[in-house]
């Protein structure tokens, strides 16, 4: 089931590899200014 989200929501904490294939965690970012994720579909 897809969770809807809407503005002012917390963001689960979640890991994907970055460029270098490294993990990063979204709470790595805890404390920081801004984060902005960028997530890109598949193109069939």
């Amino acid at each position: 089931m897809r969770q809807k989200f809407s503005e002012g929501m917390k963001a689960p904490d979640f890991e994907l590899a970055d460029t270098r294939g490294n993990p990063v965690r979204l709470s790595d970012f805890m404390g920081k200014k801004h984060v902005v994720l960028v997530l890109n579909r598949g193109f069939a």
